[in-house]
């Protein structure tokens, strides 16, 4: 573990990963545009979202197993050639087959990046404060989130002669950035032991799902990235559903979300210090369904607004918390267990799925329904909550 001289100057390179890790947000404004674009059904639009989050579900426990062999740092290093990747491809064409193909990679290297990076953020400030710490690189992380719908609307709306990308321009200042985060990361002297005891195997990884405490943590994870993108994607259509807006217009909704996603997360820093986990969890809880219940039922677009601000401020430190309390509770397998609470990012794939065909067959109230039954989960967690 580094000493705390150097605690600050190793969480920057770290911290600039957490904003890497938010360019997988982009997929929910991306979708709207690529929807447009092609001309596809919301059923068929959500796929993209679902199939960014699928990989989660493929690739976390292997990336916790990985980190055993490689390090943590070189895994993130791996995560972060991944995203770059995915982000250059958008730029030599929108068709479905290639866009498909862009979104796959980033889920892939956002799977790998989400499984490493609070493992390696754990590795440098230690024990202490580990969900505020976690909370803080949430709120790093929001910013590159809600960026991404106003650097869309940017691109389509002005005509830039040089590159001529369109909504797409996103996608290469994102790359820019990726590069950037790469090489600091790479020149940034981590020490960290590789443990040499034997490595778990995929089936001990998913044993600690036998653990009620990772089990249920597991589920709020699931629950909170569900509705983390089905708000992502759902707001810009409720906006278009009813109250007429334009998709240049309604994209404005996703910022608003992350907008408040980065206030909740970098005021939950501090709250998290200074008040128990468990009721700043329940506060974040209430605020979530109080948005459901507005989102629901209604109608214009200032009561729309206040239903997108509270889900962003209370869905902000959901993860923290969870992840917190799953990682601290088997502190022997940390690795693994990152990697199963990082599995619960899954939920990005089960809810939009679900959303897609409820909101073809009813409307967008059929998509803010299942995002209710998520909200509805989190409420049973609260017990689960120590502190």
């Amino acid at each position: 573990m580094a000493n705390n001289s150097n605690k600050s100057i190793f969480l920057i390179p770290v911290m600039l990963c957490f904003f890497c890790m938010g360019f997988v947000d982009l997929v929910g404004i991306a979708s709207n545009y690529v929807k447009e674009d092609l001309g596809l059904s919301d059923s068929v639009a959500n796929i993209f979202p679902s199939l960014v989050f699928f990989w989660f579900l493929i690739f976390s426990v292997p990336t916790g197993m990985l980190m055993n062999k490689i390090g943590r740092k070189n895994t993130v290093l791996l995560s972060l050639i991944v995203t770059v990747i995915s982000l250059l491809i958008p730029l030599f064409g929108n068709s479905f087959g290639v866009m498909l193909i862009a979104f796959s990679l980033l889920g892939i290297g956002n799977a790998l990046m989400q499984t490493s990076i609070n493992p390696l953020a754990m590795l440098i400030i230690g024990d202490k404060n580990l969900a505020s710490t976690l909370t803080f690189g949430q709120f790093v992380k929001a910013i590159a989130s809600f960026l991404a719908p106003y650097l869309a609307m940017w691109g389509a709306t002005k005509v830039i002669p040089s590159f001529g990308y369109d909504w797409r321009v996103l996608f290469m200042v994102y790359f820019i950035v990726g590069v950037l985060a790469t090489a600091l990361l790479w020149a940034t002297p981590i020490q960290e032991e590789i443990s040499e005891r034997k490595s778990s195997s995929f089936m001990d990884c998913l044993r600690l799902l036998g653990k009620p405490i990772v089990l249920l943590s597991f589920l709020a994870i699931m629950c909170h990235v569900g509705i983390d993108v089905g708000t992502n994607t759902t707001a810009p259509k409720l906006l278009m559903e009813r109250v007429g807006m334009t998709l240049n217009e309604a994209a404005f909704a996703t910022s608003l979300y992350f907008i408040f996603r980065t206030i909740g997360a970098l005021t939950g820093s501090f709250f998290l210090r200074v008040m128990k986990t468990r009721w700043f969890f329940i506060i974040s809880v209430i605020l979530m369904a109080g948005s459901m219940i507005l989102m629901f039922s209604g109608q214009t677009k200032a009561v729309l607004y206040v239903a997108i601000a509270l889900v962003g401020y209370g869905n902000s430190n959901i993860f923290s918390m969870a992840f917190s309390e799953a990682l601290l509770s088997v502190p022997d397998k940390q690795n693994e267990v990152s990697g199963l609470m990082i599995m619960g990012l899954f939920g990005g794939t089960v809810f939009p799925l679900i959303m897609g065909f409820m909101s073809d067959a009813m409307g967008q109230a059929g998509a803010v329904a299942v995002m209710a039954v998520g909200v509805i989960y989190l409420f049973t967690y609260i017990k689960q909550v120590k502190n």
